[in-house]
This record gives structure tokens, C-alpha cells and sequence, in this order.
């Protein structure tokens, strides 16, 4: 006589039966709402949490993680802005405030590695008396020096604040972007969207719709953009939540969103530095929910520069498919005092990634893969 067989069961286990629920939407593929992000941050079983999220990345991306060869470019650190979370920018006049000239900035681009990047990341204070000029005439002339090479350039809030400052629609701005040599776009600046949280750490800035906005905008003028989230102040599981599920509203209409990036708020040297650093189980858990709630974005990003290196490892079993960059030189948050390397050779990511039982894929900034020669590099479209 033949036994019926047994339904296969899934081996997720978990002791949190709010995270039950949610593990059988995330189970079925089903989308997740506001309530179940709630029970995602305040389960108790960040292990069965992060369980959920490898099983959702595993399944996008299998053992893939992505890295690319970058480097940043601040060109000035002079701003307008007095945001209390930042420990970068200075005003005008300051004697730590510095603003490249043209020529210094594509020296910037050039030195360094010997390795040739794939991508230059540029951003920078909203200076009071630089004309929208010297930023196009910026990327001219990178593009001039270093044609094959990706520019990924201008937040939200800077286009804004350029657009505002030369009389200009955000649509025109955003064109003479592109025919300057803008590739596509970073996502910084989006903080936190709630306005009482807003109003408190960067009330300077344009507010979380206006970014949004911008955002779409220029996803629909043909840019690709990454969008971040800055946690770790004076927001509450409610707030990130209510971001996350903004970006997803705004993916879900554009699919210009390539990467989703948490980054960990430094409040050394800054207005807040009463506010103690996020623990590596907060950076984890952040990873991890912000893969299961971003469904519709391809690319979870742990940036090593802010998380470090130890915690970016970890963070590619939490849901997390990319590492960044080299980056070479990092201002913004060493300035804030990380106490991560300033960046970090092909081998060493790759280490990292090898490391933690992942494949190691190098990428340009818009995920092809990059295949290396001796001098050369070739990429897979």
C-alpha cells in the first residue's frame, strides 16, 4: 500500500508569529505592505528576518554580487545648506570650505589608481555663487578626457538648487545635464522623506515630494538613478517604512531606480552627534527589510564605506547584492567619521565577496558586466 507523500514544507522556521504571516506572503512572492515592514523591524528573530531576504535574493541574483571600479568627485564643499546632519558641507568663507577648479577636478579624475574606472560619481555642496556652468562645463570636460567612461552625477537636491539658481525648469536643467554628458544620476539627499523628520535634520533642503518629483522627472527624460535612505537618527520604523514604500510607488511607475541603498547615519562632527552610531545588528536588519519590501528594484546595495567591511560581508547573506566600488577617495561620510578605508582595490572587494561564499562580478554603473583584460576593459551588454 503507497503512502501519500508528504507536502514539501519550507525549512523557514521561526518562533515571532507576526513574522509567520509575513513569511508566507515573502514565501508565495507575494507584495508586502506598511504592517508587515512594522513587523519586519520589530521581530525579535532578525535571523529568521534575514532568512527571508537571502531566500528573495538568492532567488533574484543567485550567488551573484556586484561591484564596480569608481571614483568620487566632490568638487566643492561650500553650501548654502545648514542641514544638522551633515559633518561635509561649509559655508562660504570658511577656512576648511574648498572649491575645485575645472582643471583640479579633472586632475582629481585622473590620479589615483591605475586601473582604469568605469565610473565617476559626482556630488557636492550647493555652492552660493557657482553657475550651473562650471558643473556642465565640469562634465565636458571629463567626458572630453575620459570618453568610455560612465559620469553619475548631481543629486536631486542639486538639480534642483541648479535649476533654481540659473532660471531654469527642472526638465531643462535635467537636458542640459545630458547634453553636457550625464549619464545618469546618484540617490542622496533623500534622507528621510517624513516632514517632521525632515524639518529637523535638513530643513534646507527641498522636501521629500519635491525629491520624488525630481526623481521622476528624470527617469522619465531617460535617466537611471540609484535612491538611498538615511537611517539611524531621529526617524522611527514607521518613517523608514513610509520612505521605502514612497520609492516603491515611484519604481513601480518609472523603473528608473537601479540600486536601493541604506546608508548608516555618522553623527560624529555633525549638529547630532549626541545620537549614538547604528549597531551592526540595526545595519543587517536594514538590509534586510529593505530587500523584502523593495520588490520591484533589482539591486540592494551595502555600502562597505559607511557599514564597513566586516558588516558589508555579513549584509550579502541579509539580502544585499552589491558592495559599491573602489571609490579611491571619500569625503562626505569620513568627514562624518567613518573609519572605513578611504577605498579599496579590485582584490580586496573581491576577497570580501569570495569571502563570504558570493561570486565576485565586476559592473559598469548601469550592471553590465565588465570583463578585464591586462590594459583594457571590455563590457557584456
Amino acid at each position: 500500500m503507497q503512502t501519500e507523500a508528504k507536502p514539501e514544507r519550507h525549512p523557514f522556521r521561526t518562533h515571532d508569529a507576526a513574522l509567520e504571516a509575513v513569511a508566507a506572503k515573502v514565501l508565495a512572492g507575494e507584495r508586502l505592505g506598511f504592517d508587515d515592514g512594522l513587523a519586519l523591524y520589530r521581530s525579535p528573530d532578525v535571523l529568521a528576518v534575514g532568512w527571508l531576504a537571502n531566500h528573495v535574493r538568492e532567488r533574484m541574483h543567485g550567488d551573484v554580487t556586484y561591484f564596480n571600479v569608481n571614483r568620487h568627485i566632490n568638487p566643492t564643499n561650500v553650501c548654502v545648506a545648514s542641514c544638522r546632519l551633515c559633518a561635509f558641507g561649509r559655508k562660504k568663507g570658511d577656512a576648511a570650505g574648498y572649491t575645485m577648479a575645472l582643471e583640479e577636478a579633472w586632475e582629481t579624475a585622473a590620479s589615483g589608481y591605475s586601473e582604469a574606472v568605469t565610473e565617476f560619481h559626482i556630488v557636492g555642496g550647493l555652492h552660493p555663487d557657482l553657475p550651473f556652468e562650471y558643473f556642465l562645463d565640469l562634465v565636458r570636460g571629463l567626458k572630453q578626457r575620459f570618453p568610455k567612461v560612465h559620469i553619475k552625477a548631481f543629486t536631486m537636491v542639486e538639480v534642483a538648487f541648479l535649476a533654481r539658481r540659473a532660471k531654469l525648469t527642472i526638465e531643462q536643467t535635467l537636458e542640459r545635464m545630458r547634453e553636457a554628458g550625464v549619464d545618469s544620476m546618484p540617490g542622496g539627499g533623500a534622507e528621510i522623506f517624513a516632514p517632521h523628520v525632515r524639518s529637523v535634520i535638513c530643513d534646507h533642503k527641498i522636501d521629500g515630494q519635491e525629491w520624488l518629483d525630481t526623481a521622476r522627472l528624470a527617469h522619465k527624460k531617460g535617466f537611471r538613478s540609484n535612491a538611498t535612505m538615511l537611517y539611524g537618527h531621529i526617524e522611527s520604523d514607521a518613517d523608514r517604512v513610509d520612505h521605502m514604500l514612497r520609492l516603491r510607488e515611484v519604481q513601480e511607475e518609472t523603473g528608473g531606480f537601479q540600486t536601493f541603498i541604506p546608508l548608516a547615519f555618522h553623527p560624529e562632527n555633525t549638529a547630532l552627534d549626541h545620537l549614538p552610531v547604528t549597531t551592526g545588528l540595526t545595519d543587517i536588519r536594514q538590509i534586510a527589510v529593505s530587500r523584502l519590501l523593495l520588490d520591484n528594484f533589482a539591486h540592494i546595495k551595502a555600502y562597505w564605506q559607511m557599514m564597513t567591511p566586516k558588516i558589508a560581508q555579513i549584509a550579502l547573506r541579509f539580502g544585499a547584492d552589491d558592495l559599491d566600488g573602489t571609490v579611491i577617495e571619500e569625503k562626505i561620510y569620513h568627514d562624518a567619521g567613518a573609519k572605513t578605508p578611504q577605498g579599496m582595490t579590485r582584490k580586496e572587494l573581491c576577497r570580501l565577496i569570495t569571502e563570504a561564499g558570493r561570486v565576485p562580478v565586476e559592473r559598469d554603473t548601469l550592471y553590465h558586466a565588465v570583463t578585464r583584460t591586462e590594459d583594457s576593459f571590455l563590457i557584456a551588454v
